[in-house]
């Protein structure tokens, strides 16, 4: 795949190489600080120019399969969005919420209300999924502090991740999202009773669900604001919880009052096989933070969709008689015209639909893998794929001989996951399944 020609219905545009991509790369090393990445690391050494579909292009011509975009829903330069976006630009780049209104932002929240269940219908608009999980937060313990019944504990995965702001980085006990700051308030956290592999099967549930009853208590003078969890935890492993676990969940925090937060920044809009991974179990949370795929990638936005019992609390706010949260850039309007584009293509395409049966296609190809030498597991949801090995440095070897042949992937620690655009068709889901395979065979022990 790698230094091949551009493949059958993409164009590739790009220049030859040239010296000019040498001090591209060296003025990236200067002066870029990268995200979440050593600092010996040399992320220009994987430079992008372009991108098309399910796939993107280096500076030198080289053409990749990317199944690495958490964000990418409707793939590279889809001309819907492109021409959104141009045509919000020239009438109102934005306006300050806090000041005035402009269409898109009713739009769209009307939009996000309609596919969500009844009563899940006033969102706030930030600009990421961490900025979402400080709203949601500051939402769920000033609910209680309005019913004039303070709580401000918080339960939720002891390996999800919620953000890289204080506050959400407050939440987990990943080593990467330590801080050596107070933490804001108190935190209950959850751990997996079974390995990541086994936490899907149906015989994890009960134990699963008793850990967070247990942690949720019954003391009245000590329950929590609110259960934060992901459908699906990312980072914190690619894991697959059981069918029937939110359902449970909503049940359990039902009997104690306590808020259910849903953290989709990653699984909502198409990638779990549903607009949102909660309504495989057609459950109602209070309140869901959706980011990654809203826009596509292609701007940043973020969304606090809250239950209208818990927005209607805050007429009783004793400062301003409402939320005390927002950024200058908050509901941005050009991001929110491209997220309804984002939506028409969903909607149109049926994109969450056939992420469903891509990602079956996909599961379908990559399960003889499993138990294969250095292989523990093959597991998926919707359009996400995880291959969990018995090391990080198999899964490193996996990964950079998987990018060799001009595939994308992502490593979760042990964990090697395929999120492809959700464009991708089915010749596209084939050659990510032989790129998987063929970097799993050629790099077993």
């Amino acid at each position: 795949m790698a230094g091949s020609s551009a493949p059958a219905g993409t164009t590739d545009t790009s220049p030859p190489p040239s010296d000019g991509d040498a001090e591209l790369r060296a003025r990236d090393r200067r002066h870029v600080w990268h995200t979440w990445s050593p600092v010996s690391a040399d992320r220009s050494a994987l430079t992008l120019s372009h991108g098309s579909g399910h796939r993107v292009w280096d500076i030198e011509g080289r053409a990749y399969l990317d199944a690495s975009a958490l964000n990418s829903t409707c793939g590279y330069a889809h001309p819907r969005v492109l021409e959104a976006m141009a045509g919000q630009a020239a009438r109102l780049h934005h306006a300050d919420l806090s000041v005035a209104s402009h269409e898109p932002v009713g739009l769209l929240a009307q939009r996000l209300s309609g596919h969500l269940p009844p009563g899940m219908a006033k969102t706030l608009f930030v600009n990421s999924g961490s900025e979402g999980f400080d709203a949601a937060v500051l939402m769920a313990v000033s609910y209680w502090t309005h019913l004039g019944r303070p709580r401000s504990r918080i339960v939720t995965f002891a390996r999800g991740y919620h953000g890289a702001t204080l506050l959400s980085r407050s939440l987990t006990v990943l080593p990467r999202n330590e801080h050596l700051l107070q933490a804001p308030l108190p935190v209950t956290h959850v751990e997996l009773p079974v390995p990541a592999p086994r936490v899907r099967h149906p015989d994890a549930l009960p134990g699963l669900l008793a850990a967070f009853e247990k942690a949720i208590g019954s003391d009245p003078d000590d329950l929590p604001a609110a259960v934060v969890v992901e459908p699906f935890l990312n980072v914190g492993g690619a894991v697959v919880l059981p069918d029937g676990f939110l359902r449970a969940l909503r049940a359990l925090c039902d009997a104690t009052g306590t808020l259910l937060v849903l953290d989709e920044v990653f699984t909502a809009y198409g990638r779990s096989g549903r607009m949102f991974a909660c309504l495989r179990e057609e459950v109602t949370p209070d309140i869901i933070v959706s980011s990654k795929g809203l826009t596509g990638g292609y701007l940043p936005l973020a969304a606090v969709t809250a239950h209208e019992r818990v927005h209607d609390t805050f007429g009783s706010d004793p400062v301003i008689g409402g939320l005390r949260y927002g950024h200058t850039t908050s509901g941005h309007a050009v991001a929110c015209a491209a997220a309804l584009a984002t939506l028409d293509v969903l909607e149109q395409e049926r994109l969450p639909e056939r992420a469903e049966e891509q990602g079956a296609a996909l599961l379908l190809h990559l399960a003889p893998l499993a138990g294969t030498p250095g292989v523990t597991d093959v597991r998926g949801l919707g359009l996400i794929t995880v291959i969990e090995t018995d090391s990080e440095e198999r899964a490193l070897r996996i990964h950079a001989r998987a990018q060799e042949q001009g595939l994308l992937l992502r490593r979760i620690g042990t964990a090697v996951v395929a999120v492809p655009p959700l464009v991708i068709d089915g010749r596209g889901v084939e050659e990510l399944a032989e790129g998987l395979t063929e970097a799993v065979v050629r790099t077993a022990p």
